[in-house]
């Protein structure tokens, strides 16, 4: 998909970040994998974002990486566009970038470098050399000490025609209307917060009415319920929802760092589609917690 298509597709619909499966040594288990995604694709996320942030990117080794973008790729072919995941080191970035376009992918977002600090010139350097070692899409997280302000940004789409999205998870809305009114139709804006269903009618009102649903990966009919309350305003579901479900899981996933990622685990395997384990250095839900994520689920019904 080139990349001007790729940000038109952005333009609308929910997004998703499917769970990467290990089995009980923490291996990648790509036939668990493929049966997640044929899972999920019917219930009708515009894009599946491969080895993102949910997808444990951040625990992935360079061996693996391309078999997990490959086995995306292969069985969403046709169904729904794969965006993968790449991040890290500027040089180990690229790695991940060319190999994800070289397996198929349609686009790549670009999480955070890591441990270090950044400079304005410095973060400018890495996006760019990401953008201009692949020539498919490329959408900027906006996260952690990868925090472009609005001058570097439109440098960036200046010079990188393929960078297309701006997906923002830290939630300072005086930056992303600086961005916004900056750059307008240039970019694709993303909501990216972690549970971002919590932060979607306001965010629409920004002009970002687009996130990644974490949710759709245990409970993806609710997910597109509530998706769907947003896009037409639907204030009584939407609140209905945020107080049955979203601000009760909120409460669990906010007890430990990293259980944005390890309540999504353990939501998919109390519906049978258990992915295994998280990966060090993020830690499991323990049983009682498991309990309550399981009676939030029964509120929502079957999926």
């Amino acid at each position: 998909m080139d990349p001007q298509t790729l940000k038109t597709l952005l333009g609308s619909g929910l997004l998703s970040f499917p769970l990467t499966d290990f089995d009980q040594n923490g291996d990648f288990n790509e036939n668990g994998y493929r049966q997640r995604l044929e899972w999920l694709i019917p219930y009708g996320a515009t894009a599946l974002f491969a080895a993102g942030g949910t997808g444990e990117f951040f625990s992935l080794d360079g061996r693996e990486y391309p078999a997990i973008i490959g086995a995306a790729v292969d069985t969403c072919q046709g169904k729904v566009p794969i965006i993968a995941g790449a991040g890290g080191a500027t040089r180990f970035a690229i790695d991940c970038a060319q190999a994800a376009e070289k397996a198929g992918a349609d686009g790549i977002l670009l999480l955070p470098p890591y441990l270090t600090e950044t400079s304005q010139a410095g973060l400018a350097a890495h996006i760019e050399q990401v953008c201009k070692s692949v020539r498919i899409g490329v959408i900027v997280y906006n996260r952690a000490n990868s925090l472009p302000h609005p001058d570097t940004l439109e440098g960036l789409a200046q010079r990188c025609p393929n960078l297309i999205g701006f997906k923002d998870g830290v939630g300072n809305i005086e930056k992303m209307s600086a961005i916004y009114m900056r750059l307008g139709e240039r970019l694709a804006y993303l909501g990216g917060l972690p549970t971002a269903e919590v932060y979607a009618a306001a965010y629409k009102a920004l002009g970002t009415p687009v996130y990644s649903s974490a949710v759709f990966n245990f409970i993806p009919r609710t997910a597109m319920e509530f998706y769907k309350a947003v896009e037409t305003d639907d204030m009584a579901i939407q609140h209905k929802l945020l107080k049955e479900f979203f601000h009760p899981y909120l409460e669990i996933r906010n007890r430990v760092p990293g259980y944005a990622v390890s309540i999504v685990k353990a939501g998919a395997a109390l519906v049978g589609h258990s992915a295994g384990p998280v990966r060090p250095p993020l830690s499991d839900l323990d049983a009682r917690e498991n309990e309550q994520l399981k009676e939030l689920i029964d509120r929502v019904g079957p999926q």
